[in-house]
């Protein structure tokens, strides 16, 4: 709508869009002063008393709506040694080194998705104006109505993650949006239904990319020793998207542009491959990481150095 020049001038709607742009952004602002840090990442940062504060008021919290007490933590302590910061290359040099196959799956899962995801948001418009006639003026209805399943799909999907499971629920929605996928290029290619039959299919394939797009964040948040966990999505994020998310428009619109159905339809067939191939890493390097703590996944990284520091105490005293 805000592009539509019906509705408003062309110099004024950009500028509005953009200005709504920067009011959710202090919306961002305003809420994250109420949302709590992690207590794990206060407490190895050297903040432990607010970390304890944090903990104190969830678990008071939690009593006063359920009136029981939270059971004691299971488990033996880890002991760590507390670090104002870690440099980038130390995280960079435990993900490759200490886990390869964790770093191989967070690149392909990012890769898979940015690849296919960013194929399809920067030609969307040109395919539908140049394949279906749709008009410039409707193409964001289209986009809405796209943008609605991908909203949806971690919506709706996201619990399974936990309750199926971390590893089924990626594998099956990489490889599901990849199968989808492979099923909208023949729609495509055989004109079959219309414009609407290619938005339901589109629509279906993305309800579940989009929630295989979400795990691929949380799957990097959570494989690797808890103070990597901001710059672990950072660092694959932007070499997923560096590699998938510039790919992927470059060959998609190449091949829209081409105007010939059978070759674009080998955009659709690519992505599909490109994503059922992450979703097999996923199948083979996965890690049931659901009900786990974070410990359990990755130590952290100062708990080696506590050791380290304990060691070298031991062989002082002797």
């Amino acid at each position: 709508m805000l592009l539509n020049t019906n509705i408003l001038a062309i110099d004024l709607g950009w500028r509005l869009a953009f200005g709504i742009g920067a009011v959710f952004g202090l919306v961002i602002l305003v809420v994250r002063r109420h949302v709590p840090e992690s207590p794990r990442w206060l407490f190895i940062h050297g903040k432990e008393e607010e970390a304890e504060r944090i903990v104190n008021q969830i678990e008071k919290q939690v009593g006063d709506e359920t009136d029981e007490s939270l059971p004691e933590p299971a488990g033996e302590p880890l002991k760590i040694r507390q670090r104002k910061a870690i440099p980038f290359r130390e995280i960079a040099k435990v993900a490759f080194t200490k886990y390869p196959k964790r770093a191989v799956l967070g690149l392909a899962l990012f890769i898979g998705q940015a690849f296919l995801y960013n194929g399809v948001t920067f030609n969307l418009g040109t395919l539908l104006s140049g394949f279906y006639d749709v008009a410039s003026g409707m193409v964001p209805v289209f986009y809405a109505l796209w943008a609605f399943s991908n909203f949806l799909g971690p919506i709706v999907l996201g619990r399974f993650f936990d309750t199926v499971g971390r590893k089924p629920m990626i594998t099956l929605s990489y490889i599901g949006s990849a199968a989808v996928a492979a099923l909208l290029a023949v729609v495509f290619v055989t004109e079959t239904g219309g414009l609407w039959l290619f938005m339901v299919v589109l629509a279906v394939c993305f309800f579940l990319a989009s929630a295989g797009a979400s795990s691929a964040y949380l799957t990097v948040s959570e494989i690797f020793p808890l103070e990597t966990r901001a710059l672990a999505i950072a660092f694959f994020y932007a070499v997923g998207t560096g590699i998938g998310g510039i790919t992927g428009p470059l060959l998609f619109g190449q091949l829209i542009e081409s105007e010939v159905r059978a070759l674009t339809m080998l955009s659709f067939l690519i992505g599909a491959a490109v994503m059922a191939l992450a979703g097999l890493v996923e199948w083979v390097y996965g890690v049931k990481a659901e009900g786990q703590p974070l410990e359990n996944l990755a130590l952290p990284l100062t708990t080696a150095d506590a050791a380290e520091d304990e060691a070298e105490r031991e062989k002082a005293g002797q």
